[in-house]
């Protein structure tokens, strides 16, 4: 009969719901389309606010802490990365629910994952809306300036704009078709990171600035602004919620298991991450200290504080490279929700999505995004809080599933580690959702409902 692993793959092979579905479909990826698309999910435009936690964590502990995390989460994709294909239940996991619930059982899994991961998926395609048609609204000033005598969009008609050309793109079948766009996505997004923070470097210090963390009115309140800082660090490491799908789209036998190219992709995508993230946040904190504006970070600080003296060329092509970058993040991080869509469809017809109801999936998908994006264009302020309810997707449940499914040696080292970073993990989230909350309540949010800025 084969090894476990070569009954697996054959069975899912030959299973028709995965050869039906966008992420499922094409299995013909290779370490180079894992290296684009894990460096398409895991940089972007939450980089951008890290040099806000730095405010309040100040010099040391704000490097200490990006470091943490940083080696955490790698830890964490190590393992889901060697969790995809499972000889003990002869299964290769797709989907990061799918793993989920056969670790954790369906209740448990609906309970403790499905939030954050459908969040990830739609709340960063929401996110990424809002950021796109703001960037959108700066490069037409930029360009067109005072000298322009075209009548310029709306802020809700940028939104509008960006959707639309999102939805345009999304009609690519399959998550290994867009391999190119998440190439040129991850190619901008180093390209504007890399541009914020040279020019930001090279303007100098902002007159006054500080780098004394930022202490809250009481001790408690500082507490609470400091775990704040973490949660914004949390938010910056996201995509371990697509790991699974993107390895899934490539071909496995028993002499090459997925695992080694897909890990090789990681290695390459997460130096770059590591390179464009630490300058990124560093630099922004020695150019701005305390003077960083919390809404929109760095963007906003190149905007506001070198508008008129940094070349309109170089302002330009930030802008630009935002827009590409969300446009093609949009594809990746919508794919789950295109999956899911079709999947009510395979699984009650037997049969593939025709490609109209596909293009209905996808565009309605896009523009219940959009409806959310206008109606609370304040989901950027909220980064503290999305970190913490997304920190056990990306620092937690992998320990967890690793213990359940590996079965290490019970108080051996690799159990101790597993069991101390799921826990920690599971506890953190708690206290950075807690703090956030309390920051949000003390500092106040304009709630603009329905008036996108």
């Amino acid at each position: 009969m084969g090894s476990p692993i070569r009954r697996a793959l054959k069975l899912t092979r030959l299973d028709p719901h995965d050869a039906w579905l966008p992420i499922t479909e094409s299995r013909n990826g290779n370490a180079y389309y894992a290296a684009f698309h894990t460096l398409c999910s895991g940089i972007g435009i939450q980089a951008l606010v890290l040099p806000v936690a730095f405010t309040f964590l100040g010099w040391s502990w704000g490097i200490i802490t990006l470091t943490v995390a940083f080696i955490w989460q790698l830890y964490t994709l190590y393992l889901l990365v060697h969790l995809h294909e499972s000889p003990e239940t002869g299964m290769r996991y797709s989907r990061y629910l799918q793993l989920c619930n056969a670790t954790f059982g369906e209740k448990l899994a609906k309970w403790f994952a499905l939030f954050p991961i459908l969040y990830l998926s739609a709340g960063t395609c929401i996110t990424l809306i809002i950021i796109g048609a703001q960037s959108c609204r700066l490069f037409f000033n930029t360009v067109c300036g005072g000298t322009c005598s075209a009548h310029p969009p709306t802020n809700a008609e940028w939104y509008l704009i960006f959707t639309s050309a999102a939805v345009l793109l999304s009609q690519l079948p399959n998550l290994n078709s867009i391999a190119g766009l998440s190439l040129v996505g991850a190619v901008t997004a180093i390209a504007y990171c890399t541009l914020i923070w040279v020019i930001s470097v090279v303007e100098g210090r902002m007159p006054g600035v500080s780098y004394n963390p930022v202490k809250g009115r009481t001790e408690v309140i500082r507490i609470f602004d400091i775990l704040n800082a973490l949660g914004i660090i949390a938010f910056a490491f996201r995509g371990h919620n697509l790991i699974l799908e993107i390895q899934a789209t490539m071909p496995s036998d028993e002499k090459h298991p997925s695992r080694v190219p897909m890990w090789k992709g990681v290695k390459i995508a997460y130096t770059l991450v590591a390179m464009c993230l630490f300058p990124l946040a560093i630099a922004g904190y020695w150019a701005y200290g305390q003077m960083i504006p919390v809404d929109g970070g760095m963007l906003t600080a190149l905007f506001a504080f070198h508008g008129q003296d940094t070349s309109q060329f170089l302002l330009g092509l930030t802008s630009l490279c935002v827009i590409i970058s969300s446009l093609s993040s949009f594809q990746i991080y919508g794919m789950p929700a295109f999956d899911d869509m079709e999947s009510l469809y395979v699984k009650k017809k037997k049969e593939p999505s025709p490609w109209w109801l596909r293009l209905i999936f996808r565009a309605l998908f896009g523009y219940l995004c959009f409806f959310a994006a206008v109606a609370i264009p304040f989901l950027a302020s909220f980064a503290g809080l999305i970190g913490g309810i997304t920190l056990p997707v990306t620092l937690a449940y992998p320990c967890f599933m690793w213990v359940k499914v590996k079965k290490p040696k019970v108080y051996g080292p690799n159990w101790w580690l597993n069991w101390s970073l799921g826990l920690f993990g599971m506890a953190l989230s708690g206290l950075l959702i807690a703090a956030s909350l309390f920051v949000i309540i003390d500092n106040g949010v304009e709630f603009s409902f329905f008036n996108p800025a």
